[in-house]
């Protein structure tokens, strides 16, 4: 069996395996679903290991018919741009586990069920090559987490569930058309076969029908990232989840529409792109500035990190649109960085609320007195998460402002003031809970980090470092497929019927050659 096959089915298993455990035995629900969180992180670790970053197209891909009529395939792969994101789903999960090990006593089988659903949902968002495949897996993602949100979250679980649900269901229809139309003019549901189409010119579509099949598949991304002025769903579904909803939510789920941007928008509509791609910049533009400043004044813990995802996926609509090199390799990037860095700041906020079940800032001071080391965990995530160097968003941040400033050197000038807000409202709210006088609650109830606790956090920081120093490590494979995206996308600009298929997955410089 392929190893793709099994890293997506492993939490499909897991699923089904934990709805059958007794409900009175909660410590075997918790086990088995950190087994299988493990098993599923492991074998995605095999995908890395086995991935060739100069070898051309989709890899460790299967393709099989899934329902004849109309053709749906089982088609799935990866490349450089969606195995990274593979890899971050699978390691959160298992810490999404461990967060919630003590906390979550209510309801524990759906709980984990539910988690190792999102899981299979998210991995199969990122690995999907046919476009009725890939929506399915989109809208199974939307159940766990309504349910993440609406049964184990806080006072106003309800309302923020209902609403993230609207929202992204909203944008969901919409693409759903978009797919329903593609499959009209083009008789196949196949990712790679509509590019190929696309390229030879047996599949032409006039700037008309490309601009509302753009706008189609952007708005449903644009909520989901969330873009400004669509973001408003964001906060509240942050506030009222659970820290592991919470963690899955802002590392992984918002990465679905940045990703669906660079995946479907600018190779199948790249005229469409280049045309929006002024106030699209604006926007991005507007949500990493109002983001910050918006965040600058939270007095919620959870609601200030919410806000500040705003501006971080601000900085990657960005880089994507830029239509650079650096700015499109500067965005993938930073959609890794910001899973990494916003997730252990979520973690981390949870271990704060189960000491003190309050996420007031005002609630909060003096912790550095009563917890070293949860302290000093905090202040690593904390720069890393306003950029300083040597660590991860650095990176990511200085090749989206690189990017942007070939394109546009106003557009760096005016979004680098994000970075300095970022340091503010991160500064700020790490001064305000971590240092003065320590109230007597949080004397009393705010201990230091515990072995399990320890275990969730460590492989984030560690990440953080890594991905700071050692970039090497991750760029090579992304640099290739944007390479192959944006060539392809100048190609379908300047489309003419006597050009021959051309795969999106090749090279530049093999491109140039093959026309």
């Amino acid at each position: 069996m392929n190893l793709l096959n099994i890293v997506v089915a492993l939490p499909a298993i897991g699923f089904l395996v934990t709805l059958m455990v007794p409900r009175d035995k909660p410590q075997a629900v918790r086990v088995i679903a950190l087994m299988f969180s493990f098993l599923t992180f492991f074998a995605s670790l095999g995908l890395a290991i086995g991935f060739r970053s100069d070898a051309p197209g989709a890899q460790f891909a299967t393709d099989v018919i899934w329902i004849p009529s109309p053709e749906i395939h089982y088609h799935v792969g990866i490349d450089g741009l969606s195995l990274w994101l593979v890899l971050l789903s699978t390691l959160l999960t298992p810490i999404c586990v461990l967060i919630s090990w003590r906390f979550i006593e209510k309801r524990v089988k759906e709980f984990y069920a539910f988690l190792l659903l999102l899981s299979f949902g998210l991995v199969g968002v990122f690995v999907s090559l046919d476009l009725f495949l890939f929506y399915a897996f989109w809208e199974l993602s939307l159940v766990p987490m309504y349910f993440l949100i609406g049964i184990w979250g806080h006072e106003r679980r309800v309302y923020a569930a209902v609403k993230f649900f609207l929202y992204t269901m909203a944008g969901s229809v919409l693409m759903l058309a978009a797919i329903i139309y593609l499959y009209n003019r083009a008789s196949t549901f196949n990712y790679t076969a509509i590019l190929e189409m696309l390229a030879s010119g047996k599949l032409s579509l006039t700037n008309g029908e490309e601009m509302l099949l753009f706008l189609a598949f952007f708005i449903a991304f644009a909520i989901k990232v969330p873009l400004f002025p669509l973001h408003t769903w964001l906060p509240d579904a942050h506030v009222e989840a659970p820290s592991a909803g919470s963690v899955m939510l802002a590392s992984v789920m918002l990465k679905m529409g940045t990703y669906g941007m660079v995946r479907y928008c600018l190779p199948m509509f790249g005229g469409a792109a280049e045309r929006c791609a002024p106030w699209i910049i604006v926007l991005a533009i507007i949500g990493i500035i109002y983001g910050a400043l918006v965040a600058l004044v939270q007095p919620n813990m959870k609601r200030l990190v919410a806000y500040s995802s705003v501006t971080h996926l601000g900085f990657v609509v960005l880089g994507i649109f830029t239509f650079t090199q650096l700015g499109l390799d500067g965005a993938v990037y930073q959609m890794l960085n910001h899973g990494i860095s916003t997730g252990a700041l979520f973690v981390l906020v949870g271990y704060l609320y189960e000491r003190r079940h309050s996420l007031e800032i005002a609630d909060y001071g003096g912790i550095a007195s009563a917890a070293p080391w949860l302290s000093t965990v905090f202040l690593i995530t904390t720069l890393a998460s306003m950029g300083l160097p040597m660590l991860n968003n650095f990176v990511g941040e200085y090749l989206v402002l690189q990017g942007s400033a070939q394109a546009n050197f106003s557009w760096s000038v005016v979004a680098s003031i994000g970075v300095i807000l970022s340091a503010c409202y991160m500064l700020w709210l790490y001064q305000r809970v971590f240092y003065g006088a320590t109230p007597e609650l949080v004397a009393g109830h705010v201990f230091d980090l515990k072995p399990r606790e320890w275990a969730a956090i460590m492989p984030l920081i560690a990440l953080m470092v890594w991905m700071g120093v050692y970039t090497s490590t991750f760029l090579p494979a992304i640099s290739r497929t944007n390479a192959s995206i944006l060539d392809f996308r100048k190609m379908n600009i300047r489309i003419q019927v006597k050009n021959p298929p051309i795969s999106p997955y090749l090279s530049v410089s093999e491109v140039r050659h093959a026309r």
